[in-house]
């Protein structure tokens, strides 16, 4: 079992014994999406599967919120931003603009890329080292800006 699953597994019982009913049912969603993948794909999930999946729940729970917004629920945009937040708690710390940066100029070093066609070379590079860590559409913009 992964490190990153044990840890989940760790908090899942801590938030059991503490009785905080949110947060065990946020946990208890993520060990489920990261159950599902295993069986659907007959595969033992490693930590850098478990990182993107945490990462997309806790983008679909931004983009949610943003629509709850759009659509005068603030209340259903609360939850879900308290969702992020405690899915945050296992993801790793977000980069800053200047770390990202600086990956980026690396990746276009590395690869050689030029231009718009070699955008599909720095993002391949580049995802393995931020997933989890930054906004992969925010990436791509800036990977655009250094190559277009």
């Amino acid at each position: 079992m992964s490190s990153l699953k044990n840890t989940l597994t760790e908090a899942m019982k801590d938030a059991m014994r503490a009785k905080e009913k949110f947060r065990l049912s946020v946990i208890r969603m993520v060990l489920a999406e990261i159950k599902r993948v295993e069986v659907d794909e007959r595969i033992d999930v490693d930590d850098a599967r478990c990182l993107a999946i945490i990462d997309k729940m806790s983008k679909q729970r931004r983009d949610a919120a943003n629509q709850f917004v759009d659509g005068g629920r603030q209340d259903l945009a609360d939850t879900e931003l308290a969702e992020v937040e405690i899915l945050k708690e296992f993801l790793p710390a977000q980069l800053t603009e200047d770390e990202i940066l600086s990956l980026i100029d690396q990746a276009i070093a590395d690869t050689g890329a030029s231009g718009p066609q070699g955008m599909g070379q720095v993002m391949g590079q580049l995802k393995p080292k931020v997933q989890g860590r930054a906004d992969m559409q925010v990436i791509s913009k800036l990977v655009k800006g250094r190559l277009g």
